[in-house]
């Protein structure tokens, strides 16, 4: 599965290209006033489409965003530090 990550500090963010392209797949008007690109689900296909089309353009404002391979039966989550992301397997804690 293809997961979309934040590669620099700073944090997730498309730019104005990418949402535009995003919306215009998605079917949706812009602007849009309820969109927020946080929202994304990060492996969202039309996400992972515009990253591949756009390449560094997609990113907004101090973003890096790349696309990780994770494998299909693993429960993963994103993990981040002052917005520097990896994606983390999910596991169980008690305490």
């Amino acid at each position: 599965m293809k997961v979309v990550i934040n590669n620099c500090y700073g944090g997730f963010s498309l730019s104005e290209s990418g949402i535009a392209r995003y919306l215009e797949f998605k079917g949706i008007e812009w602007p849009n006033a309820g969109f927020y690109d946080r929202d994304i689900s990060r492996s969202d296909s039309d996400l992972i489409r515009v990253i591949e089309e756009l390449g560094d353009a997609a990113s907004g404002a101090c973003a890096d965003l790349k696309i990780v391979e994770v494998p299909d039966e693993v429960d993963w989550y994103i993990e981040e530090y002052d917005g520097n992301e990896w994606v983390a397997e999910k596991h169980r804690t008690w305490s």
